[in-house]
């Protein structure tokens, strides 16, 4: 078929109308490895918690495009030099900064692969989709990868306010109905600068910082790590390690063939190949539930409650302590499942279980978000605020939860 230039728009419930600003970017968009991030979801299992987070990757993805271009606009308006090239290559970085995301975005990510995390999938599917697209995407790497020489570019796509925050905590906001991070990213590109080559927030802006520093940590709280997902996630977790393990004794499991290739093969970075390559990019949140579904009906005890308590949502007891729970507690729990089972130690210990959870709102030590005062003077946004609590986002919350059957009456 001919090729035929079209102006491409897409109606977002956050931002209202998507421009895709040209044809190349269009067909990346249109590649099947993007296609394939409409059936990655966004928030995981979240909406076991949230009924309406089932946005997508591919959402989120065209979001952060549309504020990359906003802010290429806002930063062309205050004078800072931006070549067509290297906006092209901006928003083709930001477009595919999460392509190497697995089913279930986050839960999955050392489940199925060891070592290897979604950054270094994102960097493997673009080199790839370079060399489909006649090397067309070696500035767009650059800048994703930090080696391109404009510091702040980098900063756009990867920093402690860059494009992706400045979406996601809007659009998780926005689906999950969780109003904490309902942000004005708006007004935040619009306070954007570059000095020195690095960015910066101008002075009156810093109400707008404080706010979306505060509400990224009140959606981690109540949104990332409310404790029905965390438990959701952890027996995602389980349930994969359950099927390798049984796979490696030599038991018949049904799944696809992409899912069954990483559940067969210890994938890590040494031997993640073209062909590795291939097999992950034709697996998606589809995969996955679709051999829950199947293994439900396992003979094996471990495997068939595990995908029964994610499928209808039969999940653990779960409590988040501020104190580490006691080894005693846990080993009662356990030798209780045991006696009312007839199961191992080793089984029961699929069941309960602990572990922590961190949260750090602002680290002062690496990419600062600093502010451009009137008189040129640049500083830390923590020294700057008047807001006190602005100094403990800088520390690391930790916590601990365990996880449990419910007790049957």
């Amino acid at each position: 078929m001919a090729s035929q230039t079209k102006l491409k728009i897409l109606n977002d419930p956050i931002y209202g109308f998507i421009t895709i600003p040209n044809e190349r970017i269009f067909k990346i968009i249109e590649h099947p490895y993007f296609q394939r991030l409409r059936r990655i979801s966004q928030m995981g299992l979240s909406y076991l918690v949230y009924p309406g987070a089932h946005h997508t990757r591919f959402h989120h993805a065209l979001g952060c495009v549309h504020l990359m271009l906003k802010a290429v606009r806002i930063l062309r308006i205050k004078g800072v030099e931006i070549s067509e090239e290297e906006e092209e290559a901006l928003l083709i970085a930001i477009l595919m900064h999460d392509i190497g995301h697995g089913p279930f975005s986050h839960a999955m990510e050392h489940s199925l692969v060891e070592g290897v995390d979604h950054e270094t999938i994102s960097l493997l599917f673009m080199e790839q989709m370079n060399t489909e697209f006649n090397q067309s995407l070696t500035l767009a790497i650059q800048i994703f990868k930090g080696s391109y020489d404009r510091k702040f570019m980098n900063q756009l796509i990867s920093s402690q306010m860059d494009m992706d925050r400045l979406d996601y905590l809007k659009r998780d906001s926005f689906y999950t109905g969780a109003v904490e991070g309902n942000i004005n990213s708006e007004r935040l590109i619009t306070m954007l600068n570059v000095v020195n080559d690095e960015l910066v927030v101008e002075e009156k802006g810093i109400y707008s910082v404080e706010k979306f520093l505060i509400g990224r940590r009140l959606m981690y709280w109540q949104v990332y790590l409310h404790k029905t997902s965390l438990v959701a996630e952890q027996l995602l977790i389980r349930v994969l390690k359950r099927a390798k393990e049984l796979i490696g004794e030599g038991h018949q499991l049904h799944a696809s063939g992409s899912l069954l290739y990483f559940l067969q093969n210890k994938v890590e970075r040494h031997n993640f190949d073209q062909h590795t390559l291939e097999m992950f990019s034709r697996l998606d949140d589809n995969d996955v539930i679709s051999a829950m579904k199947e293994w439900m009906y396992s003979d094996d005890f471990v495997l068939s409650n595990l995908c029964e308590m994610i499928i209808n949502r039969k999940l653990l007891k779960s409590k988040i302590k501020k104190k580490r729970p006691s080894q005693e507690k846990l080993d009662q729990r356990k030798k209780a499942l045991q006696k009312k089972y007839n199961i191992s130690e080793k089984e029961a210990s699929y069941f309960v279980f602990e572990g922590e959870i961190a949260n750090l709102a602002y680290k002062r030590e690496k990419d600062n978000i600093n502010i451009l005062h009137k008189n040129g003077k640049i500083c830390d946004v923590v020294k700057v605020s008047d807001q006190f609590n602005l100094k403990a986002l800088t520390n690391t919350v930790t916590k601990y939860y365990m996880c449990y059957p419910k007790v049957k009456d």
